[in-house]
Formats: C-alpha cells, structure tokens, sequence
C-alpha cells in the first residue's frame, strides 16, 4: 500500500530520506527521532539536576519519554500485524499516563529511594506491551502477516504499479493524440491556394482554384448563368474532396458520363500482415509483409520492448493512409513541427541529405513558412558566414544584416571545400525549392548512395517512421510501393 500523499512530517520523510512503502513507516521514523532526542535531552538535564529540584523533573520526563519512543519507533515502522501496531500505541498511551501521573507527583509523592511503585508499575506496564506487541505477538501468530497474504500484497502492490504506469502512458498518448489532431484540423485550414469566382468573356460564372504560385489547381470545367450556382459548385468540390478515392481510367472515352451515378468504391481488404518479431540483437522489429511473400515495408530501426514496437506500429497504421507523397527534385523546403511543439523548417535534397535549417524553432506555421519565404526571396542578399568549430569541423550560417542567424548547415564538414561545394549548392537550389507541407506524416522519395531510389514514412516531428527496406530502380516502381503501403497497411493484421 502506497504511503498517504500528505504533507507534515510523512512530506518530510518522502522529501528526505525517501517514499515510504506504509504510512507506519513514516511514522515510526520520526517517533524514533523524537525518542532518540528526548533521552539525549534528559540525560544532560540529569547530569547536572539536584535531587528534588525542577530539572530533576524535567530529566525524569525527557528520560522516560525518549526511552519509550525509542523503543516503540522501530516497532511502528515493521510491517506487523494491525493489532501488534494498536498494541503499541496502547503502550505508548499507559507510558504516557505514567510520566504525567509523575509530574503531578513529584516531589511531594516520589520518594528519591524507591519513587513511587504505582506510576513505575504503569510505566512498566506500558513497555510490557510494547514488547508483546514487537516481539511475542509476531513470534506466537507466526510473524507479520501469512506469506499467502504477503505474497497478495505484493502482487497487489505490483499489479497497480503497472496499472499507473499503463495510465500514465494513456495519458502521454491521448495527449499526443490531442495535439496531432489539433495540428491536422489547422493544416486543413493553411491552404496555399484560394477559390476564385468570376465572370467569363461570355458573361457565364466560373470558379477556379488558384495557387500562391500562379499555377490553376482546378477549375469548374463549365460556366453558370448566376453567380450563385458557381458559388454553389464551389461549394461541392471543398465538401466533397476531402477523402475522395482516386480511380483511375485508362482512356478519357472510358470516363463515365457527366451525371451517371456510382456506387462508392468498396473497401478492398488488406492483403499484407504485420509482424512483429525480436532480432537477433534481443531488439524487437516489425514488417509489412505481402501474402505473395514480398517485405512491403519495415521499421527500420529496432525498439527495446514488444510493447514499443506495437505502439510504433500504431502510429504508421494512423498515418500512412493520408500521408503525401513529397518529392525533392531536386530540393524542397520541409516545414513540420518538432517534438517541442515548435514549427521548424529544412531544406532537403532528392537523397536525403538535409542541406540546411533554419537552427531555431517558431511559435506558429505561418512564421516558419514566412522565413522559408524569406529566404528564398532575399538569398542573393544575404551574407554566408564559413567558419570552423570547436571540433574542428567546417560549417556554414547565413546572416542577415542585423545579424540575424537566418540558417545554417545543420551539420559539420571535413573541409573549407566541401562546405564551400555546400554553400554553392544551396544558393543554387533554394530560389526553385518548393515548400512542402507535412501534416501528421508524409512519404519522401529520395535517391540514396547507391543511385537506387527508396521512401520513407516521416512524422512532422522529424521521426522516421517506416522506411522501403530496399532500393527501387526508378521513381515509378517507389510510388507503386508506397500506393501498395497505403492501401494494404491501414487494415492489415497483427502477428506475433
């Protein structure tokens, strides 16, 4: 049983010496600290008292009283049987009668000889139970408490420790559960387009989506006589995109016709399983597997626990169904929000490599995406600062004029040459980067060491969360592999 969160001397003991597995153990600490002060305060106060004098009295008073608290701290704090501990206290109260029966009687009614025989007999009386209690009673009734009993304890104890801890890591979920949520409804809302309505050469309504970058998203394919209807066929496109599958026709002619009806797509089971297994390394794994036998996709790295393999897993099932494809080609801008809960941004080659970052974290979305743009706008502006660390390593930052860090190269190179081919290499891509959103996840197609291309699953807070496992030979093949994730990982089985 856990000890009583309260305050006062049990506060004390768990803030000093540590938490107490009972209640009783706390207290019988400080009833022993107390005992062990009083004796050492009625022994001075003896060696230097008369013999009818106050101090005398007082001595008499501290003595007996620090020889009962000592003997009965210890008791308390043993984990006895409930009626040993009451029998203790009742000791206790029997000693404490006799010192104030003493300090009535003296000195007229304690003789310095013999004292006197009735408060000595309750005083005695009173340390005769507390040594039952600590020692006859656990001999006689076979020690503190049965072993089945001891053993149900413990297994209580252990069971609601593991029930706290599992509520605790609840909690840490729901509450990354919470703020992943609350991230994808406001990247549903930061669009970087707009709806346009407007009136054609023939006087007909129209609506197209626009993008920042000038580029026609869409458009209604047809005009409206009032605005209202266009207004309306708006409408439709926002309520009803968002989620729709895409189905894909050979030929234009295979198209149905404008104003048949369909039935929605049925959802095709998952032809793939996960299974979780430990490596040789005693790490614990997971993979996507097909029933045709093919590795779809792996964890990429090992966890510690089963558990934490599991958990992982269930944050790629959440994820990779909506998750974007991002391609770098041959960089991108990433902006994402790190385990801080702060928006960052990076830029990132077709390989993988990070080429820059912006080296700080800001409160909101639209700061990160701002500095984005203002570096891409202003790089021929700013000043490269190349410099060496204190490790010897060679770096780059980029320095506006009030002195600003305005980014940096996020990691060291061997040589003044390579940083410099690292420089070159970022003022050449950043003014064609794109931005690229991540919401809760996204897929990045890079090319790696080998000129073989693979993809990973990476959250907005920088982890990797599954990756291909192997390389493809081109792009087509990657982009085939993650549809065959995407459409087999949300609803595959678990297994081992």
């Amino acid at each position: 049983m856990a000890a009583d969160a309260e305050g006062g001397l049990v506060g004390w003991y768990e803030d000093r010496i540590g938490e107490p597995e009972t209640r009783d153990e706390a207290v019988g600490y400080w009833v022993f600290a107390v005992g062990l002060v009083a004796g050492a305060v009625g022994i001075l106060l003896a060696v230097s008292a008369g013999p009818a004098s106050t101090l005398r009295e007082l001595a008499v008073v501290f003595g007996a009283a620090g020889i009962v608290l000592l003997v009965a701290g210890p008791i308390v704090r043993l984990p006895l049987q409930r009626r040993a501990t009451l029998l203790t206290y009742l000791g206790v109260a029997l000693a404490a009668v006799a010192i104030l029966w003493f300090i009535v009687a003296f000195p007229d009614n304690w003789s310095v000889d013999t004292g006197n025989p009735s408060i000595i007999g309750l005083y005695g009386l009173g340390i005769a139970l507390i040594a039952i209690a600590g020692v006859f009673i656990p001999l006689l009734t076979g020690g503190t408490t049965s072993k089945e009993a001891t053993a149900a304890a413990k297994a209580e104890t252990a069971e609601a420790s593991r029930a706290l801890v599992e509520a605790r890591a609840a909690l840490a979920d729901a509450t990354a559960d919470e703020a992943d949520l609350a991230a994808e409804l406001r990247s549903l809302h930061d669009s970087q387009a707009q709806f346009e309505t407007y009136q054609d050469a023939a006087d007909e309504w129209r609506w197209r989506l626009h993008h920042r970058n000038g580029n026609v998203i869409a458009d209604g394919g047809e005009g409206y006589t009032q605005l209202h209807n266009a207004q309306k066929g708006l409408q439709s496109v926002r309520r009803n995109a968002l989620g729709a599958p895409v189905v894909q026709t050979e030929r234009e002619a295979d198209l149905p016709d404008e104003g048949e009806s369909f039935d929605p797509l049925p959802e095709e089971p998952s032809q793939a399983t996960f299974e979780v297994f430990e490596d040789d390394a005693g790490e614990y794994r997971w993979r996507l597997v097909h029933d045709n036998g093919n590795v779809l996709a792996d964890s990429g790295e090992g966890y510690v626990t089963k558990h934490n393999a599991e958990r992982a897993l269930e944050g790629v099932t959440a994820t990779v169904g909506p998750a974007d494809y991002l391609w770098f080609d041959p960089a991108g801008f990433e902006t994402y929000r790190d385990t801080g809960g702060q928006w960052r941004w990076r830029l990132v080659h077709r390989n993988g490599n990070v080429l820059a970052d912006g080296g700080e974290g800001y409160a909101s979305h639209g700061n990160a995406r701002r500095a984005v743009r203002n570096l891409r706008d202003r790089i021929d502006e700013l000043e490269f600062d190349v410099y060496e660390d204190s490790a010897g390593d060679h770096r780059w930052r980029l320095v506006a004029e009030n002195d600003e860090i305005v980014a940096d190269s996020g990691e060291g190179y061997s040589s003044r040459d390579a940083v410099e081919d690292a420089v070159d290499r970022v003022e050449r891509l950043v003014p064609e980067a794109d931005t690229l959103e991540v919401g809760m996840a996204a897929f990045e197609i890079y090319e790696d060491e080998s000129e073989t291309y693979r993809w990973r699953l990476r959250h907005r807070n920088g982890n990797v969360l599954a990756d291909s496992g192997e390389g493809y030979a081109d792009r087509s093949n990657v982009r085939d592999a993650i549809e065959s994730v995407k459409r087999n990982a949300p609803g595959a089985d678990v297994e081992g």
